[in-house]
Parts: structure tokens; sequence; C-alpha cells
């Protein structure tokens, strides 16, 4: 049986170790596990597998976490009954962003690769200052699938094109293995 945890806490609080010790006392393993530092937050993505009983018992344990941490977790239980997920084909493709802060960009970048069938897998963005001027600076990455039916170069030309019209700096290439 598998548990997807999602944890936001204080930065300070070390409540991740906790998190991980629970999942070992209660011979639980992690399928994967994604942890994030926002500002003073940090935030935490846990799929766990274990016996039935054993999972039961770890979400004991986290509601423990939970008050004396002062943290907010969700747990939700993916269904076992649902069909397994179709592996999709396709070329696996990283795309980085730098630009001026822009409000809507996230918006613009996800609904251009939407609209041609582009795959998003992960996204992530920060806004940080200019290392030598005052501005700030916004940076996104994406780890992207590229169906087998969008022809690459063609998406190359459009999206350059895109980027030229927003006034932002891109690369867009295969992941190398």
């Amino acid at each position: 049986m598998q548990l997807a945890i999602s944890i936001l806490g204080n930065k300070a609080d070390g409540f991740i170790a906790e998190i991980l010790s629970a999942i070992s006392t209660c011979q639980c393993s992690v399928v994967e596990l994604r942890t994030s530092n926002l500002t003073e937050i940090t935030s935490a993505y846990i799929l766990i597998d274990g016996n039935w009983n054993y999972v039961a018992k770890l979400e004991g344990l986290l509601d423990a976490i939970r008050n004396r941490f002062q943290v907010q977790i969700s747990l939700l239980r993916p269904q076992e009954f649902d069909p397994p997920p179709t592996v999709e084909e396709g070329v696996p493709y990283t795309l980085e962003t730098i630009s001026m802060d822009k409000k809507d960009l996230l918006f613009e970048l996800t609904s251009f690769l939407l609209a041609r069938g582009i795959i998003i897998d992960e996204i992530s963005a920060s806004l940080h200052p200019a290392m030598l001027f005052k501005n700030q600076i916004f940076s996104t990455r994406f780890t992207l699938l590229v169906p087998p039916d969008v022809r690459i170069l063609s998406l190359r030309e459009e999206f350059l094109d895109f980027c030229d019209s927003l006034n932002i700096d891109a690369i867009l290439e295969p992941i190398k293995r």
C-alpha cells in the first residue's frame, strides 16, 4: 500500500528527520522524496510504500509529529483499484528561462507547452536579485516529455519566437543520460 505525504513547516524545526525516522520505525520505505526551502518554510513531498498495518501506524505517528512541530501534513492514499498509469512515449527535454520579473510568465510558458501537447513533468522557478544590478531576475526550469508526433525543429523555432516576443532568454535541449 502506498501513502502520499505533503508537509509544510518552519525551516528551523528539523521535522524532516523526525518524519523519516517515523517512516523507518514503521517499516515503510520511501519511494520518492522531494524537499524544498521556500524562504523560512520547508516543504516536503514523500511517497511511501508498506504493509497496510504499518502505513496505518505511520499515520498515527504523523499526527503526533504534526502536533509537536506545528506543521501542516496532508495524506493521500492512491486508489488501489485505479489502472496503472500509462507510460508516455517521447523525448525528455529540459527547458530553462531567465528574464526580468514578469507576473504571468509561468502561465504563458505552461500554456505554450500544453497547447502543443508537451507533457510537463517538473517545474521549478525562483525570483532572485541580479548579481550586479538592483533588478529582480526570474528563472525557471522545466523537465518535459516531447511526444513523438511533435516536430522538434518546428517546436524549437516556434518556442524561440515566443521567447523573443516576451523578451526572455531560454534554452530548450534534450536531456542527456
